[in-house]
């Protein structure tokens, strides 16, 4: 739930960044979520999302399916969240143990210039817990945060992170370009997938095959 005097997103940035497992793979949301973690944390085993507001936490989802060896993060907002709640229904039936879920609550659409949302006060930790994900909890500092990245080890489900945050509507300038297409290919390369090559009239296939 949404609290007065809470960190920034840069507070808990911060602290992710000292308490990454190895070989994290990280998803962020639009906006300032990809902005501010490629200014702080740059590597090819990032995937920026650019205008597709809560569609961050599905594609997570399915890299934690694909790839189960190595732990995934996704950074989304509490308002593309909304947008898409069915998502999280998803996370708590397939319940994959390496996809750690932390929800920026700061009670607005940060992205697309602060409106408030129609719920800023709902219980996400909560609603988390009721479509299935039992490691649900509300973050009010980012020294629990931390705690709780370093005992991610060994969960038998997801875990959802829900991080009380002051809203950051001062667009932040991301150190290179975040290019869409190059943001896929590098992200491609980083974690081994085959290149998937269209052909003509429809259809495709994957490149060595």
């Amino acid at each position: 739930m949404v609290k007065a005097s809470r960190p920034t997103r840069a507070d808990y940035y911060k602290v992710l960044v000292d308490s990454l497992p190895p070989q994290a793979l990280v998803v962020t949301s639009l906006g300032n979520a990809s902005y501010l973690w490629a200014e702080l944390h740059h590597t090819p085993e990032n995937f920026y999302f650019e205008d597709a507001m809560g569609l961050a936490l599905p594609l997570a989802l399915g890299l934690a399916v694909g790839q189960p060896k190595r732990p995934v993060i996704v950074v989304e907002g509490d308002g593309a969240l909304m947008m898409h709640m069915g998502a999280l229904v998803t996370v708590g039936a397939v319940n994959p143990a390496n996809l750690t879920v932390l929800l920026i609550q700061n009670g607005v659409h940060g992205a697309s210039g602060g409106q408030v949302l129609t719920n800023a006060q709902l219980d996400l930790a909560q609603l988390a817990r009721a479509s299935g994900i039992a490691r649900a909890e509300n973050i009010e500092k980012p020294e629990a945060l931390a705690d709780k990245m370093r005992a991610s080890t060994g969960r038998d489900g997801a875990e959802c992170l829900v991080l009380a945050t002051e809203p950051d509507l001062d667009v932040v300038k991301p150190p290179v370009a975040l290019d869409p297409v190059v943001t896929k290919h590098r992200f491609m390369t980083a974690i081994g997938a085959p290149r998937y090559i269209p052909i003509l009239f429809g259809g495709g296939k994957l490149e060595g095959t």
